[in-house]
């Protein structure tokens, strides 16, 4: 799925349950992972259902058993899991992802590289979230990114 649509998406409290945002282009990366992190619970929920690991101190399973859980007083729970790429057991999230739970949401944040997409991890995910292959931005383009950003914010540039 494209940033614009996903962004879209989420403005319009449209959620999927698995989000992966991987790529080379952090930037896009960050930008969903803290629309969710800010929009989708409000200050009092975030207290009970929001939580947020951090791939080198964490492990896969510690993480699935969060996403597992119901969310108290609230209609959802956010789980995000920053800096996933040094997540040394990330296919233990394989059992999740295939069912995940329709109350979570569980953003996965796997910067400046790709998942293989011929894992059953990744091949899971795809069937039941959504996906961000945040490429490169070259340097040809990104004037006329400049230009649409820009647009977006209802500014002119010359």
């Amino acid at each position: 799925m494209e940033f614009e649509t996903i962004l879209q998406n989420l403005t319009k409290k449209i959620y999927h349950p698995v989000y992966l945002l991987h790529g080379e282009e952090p930037y896009f990366i960050d930008r969903i992972s803290d629309y969710i992190e800010k929009n989708v619970l409000t200050e009092e929920e975030k207290n009970f259902n929001q939580t947020i690991f951090y791939g080198r101190d964490s492990d896969a399973r510690i993480i699935s058993d969060t996403a597992y859980r119901y969310p108290m007083m609230a209609e959802r729970q956010v789980v995000i899991v920053k800096e996933a790429q040094s997540l040394k057991t990330i296919d233990n999230l394989l059992n999740y992802v295939s069912k995940p739970m329709s109350s979570t949401i569980l953003v996965i944040n796997y910067k400046y590289k790709t998942l293989d997409k011929r894992t059953k991890l990744y091949k899971a995910i795809k069937t039941n979230g959504v996906v961000l292959t945040a490429n490169k931005l070259y340097e040809s383009r990104i004037p006329a990114w400049i230009e649409s950003y820009l647009k977006q914010h209802r500014y002119t540039i010359t």
